[in-house]
């Protein structure tokens, strides 16, 4: 073999080595880089995760962040329920309640004075439980504030009357008046004593929205079908379509006479 041609065969070789080299640096970054890549994945991932855990549960109707502060006087678990009529009534009649909600009006059209007569003669106790259900099913924060606010009436001793003074003004469902705290402070002007700064700072601030939205999760967790939910001896006596207020007043006062 010439000379020439052995350093043609070693320059080739060379040139090999060199091209093979060349291609394991190569190798080498393209893997250093898709390492980077997903590590720089998995950072982003966790970051939007972070994020979304962050705002998990967050109430974007309203001011419901915070701790649960029940109204004056709240009994039962929770303190969910606000108490209207004597303790030693013989019967108990307890009424989960949305103020958005047209039934419930309804409801109260129907029964008020019967429920007033009964509960300021001592022989029937009534345990309101304020929810936001049609907030959920409209959109909108009335019932939210409307509850926190009947529960600010509670604080002040007012609240069966301010209760009432909602339900006659109630708007229409789809309109969601009563997320105007100002609306609901005119209202307060209705009952005598009412509309006081303690009151109105109670309003505007939410203070009883949490309360709220945990009573909203009990009547969830209870498996209710829907507001007015009125139970009387363990039964809902509003799907009982037999059921009037004089046939719930001799009930009761028959449960009173014992």
């Amino acid at each position: 073999m010439s000379e020439k041609n052995r350093d043609g065969k070693r320059n080739a070789r060379q040139r090999l080595a060199a091209e093979r080299e060349k291609q394991k640096s190569a190798d080498k970054r393209r893997r250093a880089l898709i390492v980077g890549v997903s590590v720089v994945g998995v950072l982003g991932l966790a970051a939007v995760i972070g994020v979304v855990a962050a705002n998990a549960g967050k109430d974007k109707g309203g001011k419901s962040a915070g701790p649960v502060v029940a109204p004056s006087g709240a009994q039962g678990k929770d303190s969910l329920a606000v108490p209207v009529g004597k303790e030693g009534a013989k019967s108990t009649l307890t009424v989960w309640e949305d103020f958005r909600c047209p039934a419930c009006q309804s409801f109260e059209t129907r029964y008020r004075s019967t429920l007033h007569e009964l509960t300021d003669a001592g022989k029937l106790r009534v345990e309101y439980h304020l929810v936001r259900l049609i907030d959920g099913n409209m959109g909108g924060t009335g019932s939210l504030h409307s509850a926190n606010a009947a529960a600010c009436a509670q604080d002040a001793g007012k609240f069966r009357e301010y209760h009432d003074v909602l339900f006659a003004n109630q708007p229409p469902e789809t309109d969601d008046a009563f997320a105007d705290n100002g609306k609901l402070i005119d209202l307060a002007g209705k009952v005598e004593g009412l509309d006081t700064p303690a009151f109105r700072s109670c309003v505007k601030d939410g203070t009883h929205n949490s309360w709220v939205d945990r009573s909203q999760q009990a009547f969830a967790s209870g498996g209710f079908g829907g507001t007015p939910t009125v139970l009387f001896g363990g039964k809902n006596i509003y799907q009982d379509q037999s059921m009037t207020p004089e046939k719930l007043k001799e009930m009761v006062e028959s449960a009173d006479r014992g």
